[in-house]
């Protein structure tokens, strides 16, 4: 067996490096809640993988599904079709209120951003995007033209049209009543001020999380999608959500456009709906994909309608579903926010805490009046939480380096996540007692 310097000595000299620094552990195997390491150290997954397995790690119905659908009937010529195809677009129908009705199975989250961007670029004969400036919609050419939160140094022009509106975060935003508290009303009539000085009258979409991730868990405040919603329609905009992270029961609802009640012309899934695997959907009305099809959409990919992806798919509804997942996310999140709470009332540097259902985050500080950001610290303490046992993920980008994003998979044990919420509490304490 190779030695762990051999192993990182392969990486090095063989691996192409794509984003952030690696996790300094060689992970063995997974199971439920944890991972292993080499030596075989528990380690508990508070980011369910890259933000995906809601089912955790191995669950036996995705092991069935994925097994017996390699055994009989994984992957097609994309020209044809299966059972489980029309079963999943059916079954997602039948979850989402109307008029989301039609679905493309794809793998990714960035394939199911592009096929979006593509549709409602040809429904409106339109070409301009709109999203907001600190968003993460994937990393293929259209996707990453919407994308702002990184990767746009270096590589050239983007798409043309893509146009930003300001992310509206609460804790930082400088849009402010006179009592302080943030008038997202005022930064979204701004923003779109802004848009549409800048268009050349072809909008075509806006498209947007419903709680920007990698922005840095900032949850879009109450009203605010319906009032985009209304902004959009009245400049002939098509609305595209994309749910890759908080759909699937992840925020406590089925998708997190339920607690506001609008519904979007296109609905993007990916990471939540494979619970790990490469699984990816857009979901639009029949309006749309009617104009689409009269124009000629193509999106005629190597893995479209593929047979694993939807089996795959089915099962995690499946288990949602059997297992009322998607109020036990409800109530470990109320569990989870408390105790997160707990930790901004205790320690200084915790500044802020936002998000919903199990997938939210806390802003660290070097103190609560100044709210200066605290990369190094966010650092520090997600290394010391990995000593003793936790997975933790920050926003990996400049001045956001203090923003952990906390998403255990919807199966994680009540123990398990005040285990992993002790660890990051001890982790907090032993680094500021460490001092600079």
């Amino acid at each position: 067996m190779e030695t762990d310097d051999t192993f990182w000595d392969g990486v090095e000299r063989h691996l192409v490096h794509y984003g952030a620094s690696f996790t300094p552990r060689i992970i063995e195997r997974a199971a439920g809640s944890h991972v292993y390491d080499s030596e075989g150290r528990a380690i508990l997954d508070f980011t369910s993988g890259q933000m995906s397995a809601v089912l955790g790690h191995g669950h036996p119905a995705v092991v069935r599904a994925v097994s017996e659908s390699v055994a009989t009937l994984d992957h097609l010529f994309s020209g044809m079709l299966s059972r489980p195809v029309v079963e999943l677009a059916r079954r997602l129908a039948g979850t989402l209120p109307d008029p989301l009705e039609k679905t493309l199975l794809l793998t990714t989250g960035a394939e199911a951003n592009e096929a979006a961007l593509k549709m409602a670029k040809l429904a409106t004969g339109r070409y301009e995007i709109v999203s907001f400036d600190r968003s993460w919609h994937g990393m293929t050419s259209g996707a990453a033209a919407a994308t702002y939160s990184a990767g746009r140094r270096g590589y050239g022009p983007t798409v043309p049209g893509n146009l930003t509106l300001p992310t509206p975060n609460a804790y930082r935003s400088p849009f402010r009543h006179a009592d302080g508290s943030h008038d997202w009303e005022t930064e979204l009539a701004h923003g779109f001020a802004a848009v549409d000085q800048q268009s050349t009258g072809s909008l075509a979409a806006c498209l947007i999380e419903p709680i920007l991730s990698s922005g840095g868990i900032v949850e879009l405040p109450p009203g605010y999608l319906a009032r985009l919603r209304e902004l959009c329609d009245a400049r002939g905009m098509l609305l595209i959500v994309d749910e890759a992270q908080t759909g699937v029961g992840r925020t406590g609802h089925m998708y997190a456009i339920e607690r506001d009640g609008v519904v979007p012309d296109i609905l993007t899934l990916s990471k939540t709906l494979g619970a790990g695997l490469p699984v990816a959907a857009v979901v639009t009305s029949g309006a749309v994909e009617a104009v689409c099809r009269e124009r000629g959409f193509l999106f005629f990919t190597t893995h479209v309608s593929d047979p694993l992806a939807a089996s795959v798919g089915l099962t995690v509804l499946d288990v949602v579903e059997r297992e009322g997942l998607v109020a036990r996310a409800a109530r470990l999140g109320a569990t989870l926010r408390e105790r997160l709470l707990e930790l901004r009332d205790t320690f200084e540097e915790v500044g802020d805490v936002r998000g919903r259902g199990l997938l939210q985050g806390i802003e660290l500080v070097t103190d609560k009046a100044s709210r200066t950001p605290a990369d190094a610290l966010g650092q520090a303490v997600t290394a010391a939480c990995l000593e003793r046992g936790l997975h933790v993920n920050i926003v990996q980008l400049p001045g956001m380096g203090g923003i952990f994003r906390i998403a255990p998979p919807l199966t994680v044990g009540e123990d398990e996540l005040h285990t992993g919420v002790d660890i990051l509490a001890d982790s907090l304490k032993a680094v500021r007692a460490a001092g600079p």
